[in-house]
């Protein structure tokens, strides 16, 4: 479902993003409104591409707090599964924030699709984008080692993930405690 809205404001000065970025951080670390940041600091035409789906109430409470984070002046697509349309349609000068690869890897692995070739296929969908794409994903590989396989097998694939999109990226950013960790690439000039 895509939201249009208009963007309003005074343009501040704009900030130069390589054609793809990546925010990683544990839950609740940052790295979501890091990525707003990001994408806001361009100036450009801000697109929203949401990969959560309301499962639950809770879910939709999550979603809806987001929305109101944001405010009004991005379009939204939500898409949980086939981002390359998505990716295909942004302008030239716009700039995309895909909250979050996560999530799009989890409706993946649950719809029970070869990940390998669906996360080339968003490589592929990434490079080709006309506008700077910033992806945000988590970093899940911290933690003890899940009991069950399919936990497993997401840690797993979340890693190889990261890695491949990371690979891809000119600019990396880590998210701890609010606080970004640039492990490629630099911020631009004035973002903390």
């Amino acid at each position: 479902m895509i939201r249009k809205t208009t963007v309003t404001g005074s343009p501040a000065p704009a900030v130069s993003l390589p054609p793809l970025s990546l925010v990683l951080g544990g839950a609740r670390s940052g790295k979501s409104r890091l990525a707003e940041r990001l994408v806001t600091a361009t100036g450009r035409a801000r697109w929203y591409l949401a990969t959560a789906e309301a499962w639950d109430e809770e879910m939709s409470r999550r979603i809806a707090q987001h929305r109101t984070d944001r405010g009004a002046d991005w379009v939204t697509v939500e898409a949980p599964r086939d981002l390359s349309p998505v990716l295909a349609s942004v302008p030239e000068g716009a700039v995309l924030l895909l909250d979050c690869a996560t999530l799009w890897l989890t409706n993946v692995i649950l719809a029970e699709a070869e990940v390998e070739t669906e996360t080339d296929r968003l490589l592929a969908a990434l490079h080709g984008c006309a506008a700077p794409v910033v992806v945000v994903s988590n970093e899940v590989g911290w933690g003890i080692v899940p009991e069950n396989a399919l936990a497993r097998r997401f840690r797993d694939e979340q890693g190889r993930l990261n890695q491949r999109l990371a690979a891809a990226a000119g600019l990396v950013v880590g998210v701890m405690a609010g606080l970004p960790m640039v492990l490629k690439g630099h911020l631009p000039e004035g973002m903390p």
